[in-house]
């Protein structure tokens, strides 16, 4: 059976993250993606225009029919905007124990906010504690740490509020993915390309995470694979794509080894 995949995060109508990037590279890994969008964004590669937040009862909705029928092999989320639906997912999710990647979007390329701070602290009250790994970004990672350090400081930070493992991302600052998971520490190389084109990278770096897990890798695994993939992605990036910084390109990168 096809290892099936869920995320459930926010649209990006530009189509180079959010949703429509998980989607992708769900498929590039070889696994069945499903979505429950929470939000839409009036967006493109320059900046987002609006949010639109989902009403809570349709986002229970959709977790419902997509668990209901076809079930999940592992689970991501991203941007969740605020604490009402990160209650809404933490609920729909609970006592299910499926593998469960937290990506804690808090801004999109562009800058623009995309998740308050109930939501960030809701995350961490009630998505903490299922998830299997937290992926966030250095700037994400100092937020949710109260502070700065190095990724190992950080990691150690994040997990001492309820992760079972964290994985520092490394798209900013030294080129290099941190993972602490039982206990140890674990950098992971990251090449970095000189291209302008890293619009959707975080959600393909979290979501092919997701499908490493879905088919079965430990985590240490599925963490160097999806820093493998999505650099390729970056360096295969569509410059040629809108104004701003292109989207990665994942296509085909998943199943090549």
């Amino acid at each position: 059976m096809v290892p099936r995949c869920l995320t459930i995060a926010t649209s990006d109508s530009g189509g180079g993250a959010g949703v429509q990037a998980d989607l992708r590279a769900f498929a590039a890994a070889g696994c069945y993606g499903a979505s429950v969008i929470v939000g839409l964004t009036a967006q493109n590669t320059v900046g987002i225009e609006a949010v639109h937040e989902v009403p809570a009862e349709f986002v229970e909705a959709q977790l419902r029919a997509v668990l209901g029928d076809i079930g999940a092999d592992a689970v991501k989320t991203g941007a969740l905007l605020s604490a009402d639906l990160v209650e809404v997912v933490a609920a729909g999710l609970s006592g299910r124990g499926l593998p469960l990647v937290v990506d804690p979007v808090v801004a999109a390329t562009t800058g623009r906010r995309l998740s308050d701070a109930g939501a960030l602290a809701a995350t961490v009250k009630l998505l903490f504690p299922l998830a299997t790994v937290v992926t966030p970004n250095l700037r994400e990672a100092e937020l949710l740490a109260g502070g700065t350090g190095s990724r190992r400081e950080l990691a150690e930070r994040i997990a001492a509020r309820g992760a079972a493992a964290v994985l520092v991302t490394g798209g900013h600052g030294e080129p290099v993915d941190h993972l602490f998971a039982g206990g140890e520490h674990l950098e992971i190389p990251v090449p970095r390309h000189p291209v302008a084109a890293t619009h959707g990278a975080g959600c393909t770096h979290s979501a092919t995470l997701a499908a490493e897990l879905a088919k079965g890798q430990p985590l240490r695994a599925a963490a160097e694979r999806s820093a493998a993939v999505t650099a390729e992605a970056v360096r295969r990036g569509l410059t040629e794509i809108g104004a701003g910084e292109g989207p990665v390109d994942v296509t085909g990168l998943g199943e090549a080894r």
